[in-house]
């Protein structure tokens, strides 16, 4: 099936068939330009310099208008991190077809401005992979041996062996906070150091830990055991500031803390404070929250931290893989319509898009709510469908399963095209179902959720075609809209506890903007969804496990 993807900015027609190939050939040029602002390993360009069907315009230090005349023709373009491609960069290419970034970050290009273009972004997340897992080793090993004040004390003309005291990694615990591409490469190499391996993902299997050779662990079960802790994890709204005042105390007072994931993950004031104080041994960051580092930063003046300029990708083997990576991605994008590798634009457009475009933010939120309700590691998931567009049910899917993966993955890895195929990736089966149309709702949907613990089933529908509705969650019947943070509280059906669940959001500077109360017979089972204006921290959580009649309490951000 053909879809029409075309943009018109000041008279240009940008088509790009993402099903497949475009059945208007006319469109479709002998040979794709494509420009390259920056400096890019020229080894990596090969994929396209030697296909005939490409011409590569490398334009790395060009004047401005110079470039401006290059873009003009420009099918696709290829930038590091020192150009910026903004709405005025995209519109000086009006045959513009698709930006690729030759890393993972894409902050240097307005993703939002693209799709409103009809411009895929695309990016090469895999290319760096070793790289940084050999970076975040290289600071492990800096940091407990204290490797680099050594060096500072040698240049000084001093010989101080007994300062510089380190540990053995032989034997030690090293607790993985994230196991993914990265982490499972950490863990490979700190196998070879002997090392015993934990690792906290809430969407490990069984099989993949085996796999690495790794104990699954929770988060407080790492904080207590691990000797080292390495994070990997996306940032999202549950890691930002996972690792606080609370977390670094817990840690044993002769651990080390390394992260080369994000920077917002750590709060840095509670750091550079735990190792001034004593509370962890040591600590090496390759990330910040802001970038650079700020001059005020307390970091700055810690000793016992190693700090480098975010270098995890900063190797001539990553640089040339990331070049290839997304080479080969910007060739298949144009060649065959192939985006598995786009961050933003979605496989279908114009009045389809229009008309799809509740159901579809249904679904986002829908695959949002089940991924914070799910029970460990993910095996399966099953996307059922009931309605009007039977044809939308891999459009369906796929934005519901972009909200399932989200909060695993972050939202610069995984979006409405790209979903499916890593969700497999991750050895998560994936089925899709069209069933018959129910008389209660004429727009359906539901995800039934497989996991090692348990099994999750999330219902929403559209209310008048246009107004979405969670309206299940297992064997309850709710009513909620899907936005915002949501609260959802399992208890006993008895007096009072709507009370205190609002008693305590309340103490709490929590709004409730929503409540449902649902229950499957008197003084049985009960379960509560609750929307809130603010930030549900673990406090707010931990407090409404606190309540005896509540027998488990989980939150998703649903918009």
């Amino acid at each position: 099936m053909t879809t029409d993807s075309t943009r018109t900015i000041d008279g240009a027609n940008r088509r790009f068939d993402i099903g497949g190939v475009d059945d208007v050939e006319a469109d479709t040029p002998k040979t794709f330009r494509v420009v390259v602002p920056d400096k890019v390993s020229e080894d990596g360009l090969q994929v396209l310099m030697e296909d005939s069907g490409f011409e590569v315009v490398q334009a790395a230090g060009w004047e401005k208008e110079r470039l401006y005349e290059a873009l003009a023709g420009a099918h696709a373009v290829i930038v590091r991190s020192s150009t910026t491609v903004d709405r005025e960069f995209m519109e000086r290419a009006p045959l513009l077809r698709v930006i690729g970034r030759a890393g993972v970050g894409v902050d240097n290009i307005d993703v939002e401005a693209a799709t409103a273009l009809g411009i895929p972004v695309l990016n090469a997340p895999a290319g760096n992979t070793v790289s940084a897992a050999e970076l975040a080793f290289a600071l492990l090993l800096s940091v407990v041996r204290g490797i680099p004040g050594a060096d500072r004390s040698v240049r000084g003309g001093a010989w101080e062996r007994s300062r510089f005291k380190g540990i053995e990694l032989r034997g030690k615990i090293l607790g993985l906070v994230g196991a993914g591409r990265i982490g499972g490469e950490v863990a490979r190499r700190a196998r070879a150091f002997e090392m015993t391996i934990i690792a906290h993902d809430p969407y490990l299997s069984d099989e993949q830990a085996e796999e690495l050779g790794v104990e699954r662990a929770t988060l407080d079960e790492i904080l207590d055991r691990a000797d080292v802790i390495s994070l990997h994890t996306p940032l999202t709204s549950t890691t930002r500031g996972m690792i606080d005042e609370d977390e670094l105390r817990r840690m044993k007072s002769t651990a080390f803390l390394v992260n080369a994931a994000r920077g917002g993950v750590v709060v840095e004031a509670a750091l550079a404070r735990a190792l001034e104080e004593g509370w962890i041994a040591g600590a090496a960051l390759d990330v910040y929250a802001n970038e650079p580092l700020e001059e005020g930063s307390p970091l700055r003046g810690v000793e016992n931290a190693v700090l480098t300029p975010h270098l995890g990708a900063s190797t001539v083997e990553a640089q040339e893989l990331v070049a290839s990576e997304i080479c080969g991605a910007i060739k298949a994008a144009l060649a065959e319509g192939d985006l598995s590798r786009a961050l933003n634009a979605p496989a279908i457009g114009g009045e389809t898009l229009r008309r799809l475009r509740p159901l579809l933010r249904l679904a986002e939120g829908v695959g949002r709510l089940a991924c914070a309700l799910s029970r460990g590691g993910i095996k399966s998931v099953e996307v059922r469908y009931a309605g009007h567009e039977e044809e939308a049910i891999g459009s369906v899917s796929a934005a519901l399963l972009t909200g399932l993966l989200t909060e695993i993955l972050g939202h610069d890895q995984v979006n409405f095209v790209n979903a499916r195929h890593l969700a497999e990736a991750r050895g998560i089966k994936v089925a899709s179902t069209t069933v018959s149309r129910l008389a209660d709702y004429p727009e359906f949907l539901e995800a039934r959720l497989e996991s090692e613990d348990g099994d999750v089933r999330v219902a929403g529908a559209l209310l008048g075609d246009r107004h979405p509705r969670i309206v299940g969650i297992d064997d309850f019947q709710i009513d909620m809209v899907p936005a915002g943070t949501m609260v959802v509280i399992w208890n006993r059906d008895v007096p009072g506890v709507i009370g205190k669940v609002g008693g305590i959001l309340g103490s709490l500077g929590l709004n409730i903007a929503g409540y449902h109360q649902a229950r499957l017979g008197p003084g049985g089972a009960a379960l509560a969804a609750v929307t809130v204006d603010g930030e549900v921290t673990s406090a707010v959580l931990e407090k409404l496990r606190g309540l005896e009649e509540v027998t488990d309490v989980r939150v998703a951000e649903l918009a």
